[in-house]
């Protein structure tokens, strides 16, 4: 099988005879993926067991067959044109999500056959599942020597142009409740990987990122293992393996929402984007028990420190102008004098007289600033967390070794206290309330039919501090995201 290319499980299944018609008793198989070795590769096999049962198997081919996984047994409905029914397909689907959500930390989660929503081109949501499913098998049962060969092909498979896409529309059948513990799943065995064999995994990349543009909103979801993000000072690590363990076992998981509206003038039009919601969480890839156990719990982790966006119409021949609606931050400087005299009278042999004089200055400062700027026809959006103590932003310096261990310092139960910039889960959400400042580009008349493109480009800071361990680590990762956005231009 050709690098990249994605086995279709689905049509060649539903292309078999039916069972009762096999000629023999032998197994049908097809080829998932081969390593560099000719006689080792992955195979899906249907095994009969009975005159009208059947299953399905994925093996290890090597000079001994190893069996990976199994299916659940089926019951034969054959129809005229192949071997099974489509509502039998639909069966293995669920058994095949069922498979992937073993292997995440809420393994004992049910779901719901009936939340699922089949698509017009569900043979190709169906085949990427199907692959997903054996990539998760073979990082955990793959033997040693196999494991890395195989992980290294799926992977390539798996990140290819058209996994990716038929990964977005894997997302849409699943639903937001299901994708969430779908990438869970699939992100933590992409963690063992990568802690097992120390592969930054960064080539291709292990972030996850789609859009949607409909009803005057464009979404992008992002997903990523924190151990895949690549560390602004690779210097930094720690020889803690429990908060090492802490650390690495957690996800970044964000939503991206900005709201769009046009306003048809008499010689241009008006394209406003303000944002609607970004909500961004870590969270844990184990469960909690493991986690306190092997870790320190789920209190020591990484926090948001800064995002920024850029948004790019990507033809900007139709583009008149861009405008933002947010002034440069002037905050006000509480400026206050003050002065004092002492004099004391000593011994007749001397006199002794002290002045002292002080000046302060006090400043209001949030913890989270916001910013807008314009480079040639792109806007770029960007949130900054500031330390409380220094009014440093936190993504670009290290804190003092002293601030560290201080008790007082804000970052210290930065979860539970009544001051902090962070929800109680430990996430971020800008709203609209106070982070919908819009964005304006004007757009000719001529634009008028047309169907545009936006680029948005992210780069997203995630910074760990001590919350209620004493220890003096400290680290920022960054991750780095490009989508397309569209919307038509029509009134």
């Amino acid at each position: 099988m050709a690098s990249g290319s994605i086995p279709d499980v689905w049509g060649w299944i539903r292309s078999l005879a039916p069972v009762n018609q096999w000629k023999t008793k032998d197994p049908h198989s097809l080829n998932i993926c081969t390593s560099q070795e000719a006689n080792q590769s992955l195979n899906l096999l249907i095994n009969k067991s009975s005159t009208s049962r059947f299953n399905f198997s994925i093996f290890a081919e090597s000079y001994i067959p190893i069996s990976l996984w199994t299916s659940n047994s089926f019951q034969q409905k054959a129809t005229d044109d192949g071997i099974l029914d489509e509502e039998t397909m639909l069966q293995f689907f669920f058994n095949i999500i069922s498979g992937v959500l073993k292997y995440g930390p809420n393994n004992r989660s049910p779901f719901r056959e009936s939340a699922i929503q089949i698509c017009d081109d569900f043979d190709v949501v169906f085949n990427v599942a199907f692959l997903t499913l054996v990539l998760l098998v073979c990082i955990y049962e793959a033997p040693s020597e196999l494991r890395c060969k195989f992980v290294v092909a799926l992977r390539m498979q798996l990140t290819s142009s058209s996994s990716k896409e038929a990964s977005k529309q894997l997302m849409r059948v699943l639903g937001s409740n299901l994708e969430e513990l779908w990438m869970r799943s699939l992100n933590l065995g992409i963690t063992n990987w990568i802690i097992e064999v120390q592969d930054t995994f960064m080539s291709p990349s292990p972030l996850f990122s789609y859009a949607l543009s409909a009803s005057r909103l464009w979404k992008v979801q992002l997903y990523c293992p924190i151990v895949a993000m690549s560390l602004e000072y690779p210097s930094s690590t720690t020889k803690d393996e429990r908060l090492q363990f802490s650390l690495n076992y957690q996800q970044f998981e964000s939503v991206i929402q900005l709201a769009y509206k046009l306003v048809f003038n008499e010689n241009w039009i008006d394209v406003m984007v303000n944002v609607d919601n970004i909500r961004c969480d870590i969270n844990q890839l184990v469960s909690e028990d493991l986690m306190a156990k092997q870790g320190y719990g789920s209190g020591e982790k990484h926090f948001l420190s800064r995002i920024c966006l850029r948004l790019t119409p990507t033809l900007q021949s139709d583009i008149l102008s861009v405008s933002v609606n947010k002034s440069t931050e002037n905050p006000i400087h509480e400026i206050g004098l003050e002065k004092g005299f002492e004099g004391s009278l000593q011994p007749p042999t001397s006199m002794g007289l002290s002045v002292s004089a002080s000046e302060s200055i006090t400043m209001s400062l949030k913890p989270w600033k916001f910013e807008q700027s314009v480079y040639g026809d792109s806007t770029i959006l960007d949130w900054f967390l500031h330390d409380g103590a220094n009014g440093k932003e936190v993504f670009s310096c290290k804190p003092r070794k002293l601030a560290l261990w201080s008790p007082r310092s804000w970052f210290r139960n930065r979860y539970t206290s009544a001051y902090r910039p962070f929800t109680r889960q430990g996430g971020v959400i800008f709203a609209g309330d106070e982070y919908g400042e819009s964005v304006c580009w004007k757009v000719c008349e001529e634009a008028i039919g047309k169907t545009m493109e936006w680029e948005i480009r992210g780069r997203i800071w995630l910074t760990y501090w001590p919350n209620k361990r004493w220890n003096c680590h400290s680290e920022t990762r960054r991750l780095e995201f490009t989508e397309s956005l569209f919307l038509t231009i029509e009134k």
